[in-house]
């Protein structure tokens, strides 16, 4: 599957009402750690099924940051019916983030 661009205009549609549980990165450009996150979470989206992925680019949504709290970047939230289930902050591996979403 896909990693989706989760925005404020689908992140209800896409996160909060999904039928599946959500990994959201929250992420920026100019975030050095982020940039090694991001193929790490593009790997795993097309080997494990039942979970979607999504990324959130913290610049262009800061209320979605805002309203979650996300001090520090990365920060990988899992989303299950509507509210976090799990959350990491900084590098995750792909083992990690396996562990966060219980797969």
């Amino acid at each position: 599957m896909s990693v989706i661009k989760v925005t404020e205009q689908n992140f209800e549609a896409e996160v909060l009402n999904s039928d599946v549980p959500v990994l959201v990165d929250f992420w920026a450009v100019w975030c050095g750690p982020c940039q090694m996150q991001g193929p790490i979470i593009d790997e795993l989206s097309e080997e494990v099924s039942g979970v979607k992925f999504g990324k959130l680019n913290v610049d262009e949504n800061m209320s979605l940051a805002q309203k979650y709290r996300v001090a520090s970047i990365p920060t990988l939230l899992v989303f299950k019916d509507g509210k976090i289930a799990a959350s990491a902050i900084g590098l995750q591996s792909k083992d990690g983030l396996k562990k966060l979403l219980g797969v």
